[in-house]
């Protein structure tokens, strides 16, 4: 017969039994949850001393005139983007930053998958890992709400007439469509998240770049938290572009890695290193280069290199989004005879400054 005392004994070792099983399931259990909390600083180092230097371009193919033909069904084009990385890999270019588009996806998320996954192949291809970016606010043109299918043709004289955001402003402002925009975000990340030809997610490029200083914040804060959901193994980032410091402040809380825009020339872009590297995390540069504002190959890439800064310039090759123009051009000031704001090639894959190249390879250890 049981005593009291024995079972007051059993009944302790019950729970205490009890109590090492929580806590080492619970332990598991946390182990293995997706993560809500951003990188550490010894993490994003980590990965860092890995990853090594990045050096690469913002990536649009010459025949799209945004980046909704980039990836429309009607205009996909493999073989030119094959083509075009192919002069990246001669560069000794590493990596591209290419923005995705939701209305592509919506129109139809099996097709878009399977053009993003045979992007990631041609990049993979060519030695080349990918930067994606979820949104867009930037509009240079009237194409605030973009739609699938066939793009407008080009507006001769105007830089990136008809560039198209993504989702378009709408969708940003009007909160009832945010739940497709999660749909659209989760489904990419859930098929890529260990993804190794993606070394980072680019959430947002320029949030509130159009749309006034407060319209993107529910945004921006909601797809960080969507993304830490899915908890993928490349870290998290949108880039800082303004000097609103109320918007940067939220950036840098949520971002593994520091990315930033920088058009600027030398000086101004040692200072934002400086300023940057107080956080104690990598940075990347994930836009540059404007020839008549000083942000130069010569004066710039190096800096980068020196500073161990990842470099992304704009563009590669020129072509239907007329990037060569600088902001704010148009028709009536035709013919432009000054230099190219941005890219490296003419659309016959001819380069624009002989010397431009040279120095990339040499920076890219190519020679």
């Amino acid at each position: 017969m049981m005593t009291i005392q024995n079972l007051k004994f059993k009944i302790q070792n019950f729970c205490l039994l009890c109590l090492l099983l929580y806590s080492v399931n619970g332990v598991r259990a946390q182990d293995s949850a997706p993560g809500n909390d951003r990188w550490s600083i010894e993490k994003a180092a980590e990965w860092h001393r890995a990853a090594g230097w990045f050096n690469g371009v913002n990536y649009i193919p010459s025949d799209a005139i945004n980046y909704t033909a980039m990836w429309d069904r009607t205009s996909f084009n493999p073989k030119l983007i094959d083509r075009e990385l192919a002069l990246a890999e001669e560069l000794g270019f590493n990596c591209v930053r290419v923005v995705l588009q939701h209305a592509v996806y919506a129109d139809s998320p099996k097709h878009f998958l399977k053009a993003l996954d045979r992007f990631l192949a041609i990049c993979d291809r060519h030695h080349i890992r990918v930067m994606p970016c979820f949104f867009d606010d930037c509009v240079f043109g009237g194409n605030v709400d973009p739609v699938a299918g066939r793009q407008p043709e080009p507006l001769a004289g105007w830089y990136a007439w008809a560039w198209s955001p993504s989702p378009g402003h709408t969708m940003v402002i009007d909160e009832r469509y945010h739940p497709q925009l999660e749909t659209y975000v989760k489904d990419v990340m859930r098929k890529f998240r260990d993804d190794r030809r993606i070394f980072i997610w680019d959430l947002y490029n320029e949030p509130n770049s159009a749309l006034g200083v407060h319209s993107a914040v529910p945004l921006y804060r909601k797809v960080f938290a969507w993304a830490r959901e899915i908890n993928p193994v490349q870290p998290l980032t949108i880039g800082l572009h303004t000097a609103n410091k109320e918007l940067n402040r939220v950036l840098i809380e949520n971002s593994d890695i520091i990315t930033f825009h920088n058009y600027s020339p030398k000086e101004k872009m040692k200072e934002q290193i400086a300023d940057l590297k107080q956080y104690g995390r990598p940075l990347i540069c994930s836009e540059w280069m404007n020839r008549p504002s000083k942000s130069t190959v010569e004066d710039i890439m190096p800096l980068l290199k020196e500073e161990n800064v990842g470099a992304i310039l704009w563009g590669l090759v020129n072509g239907r989004t007329q990037t060569d123009l600088p902001w704010g051009f148009r028709p009536n000031k035709l013919p432009y005879t000054g230099e190219w704001q941005h890219d490296l090639f003419r659309s016959d894959f001819t380069s624009y400054r002989e010397n431009e190249l040279m120095l990339i390879k040499q920076m890219n250890n190519k020679q």
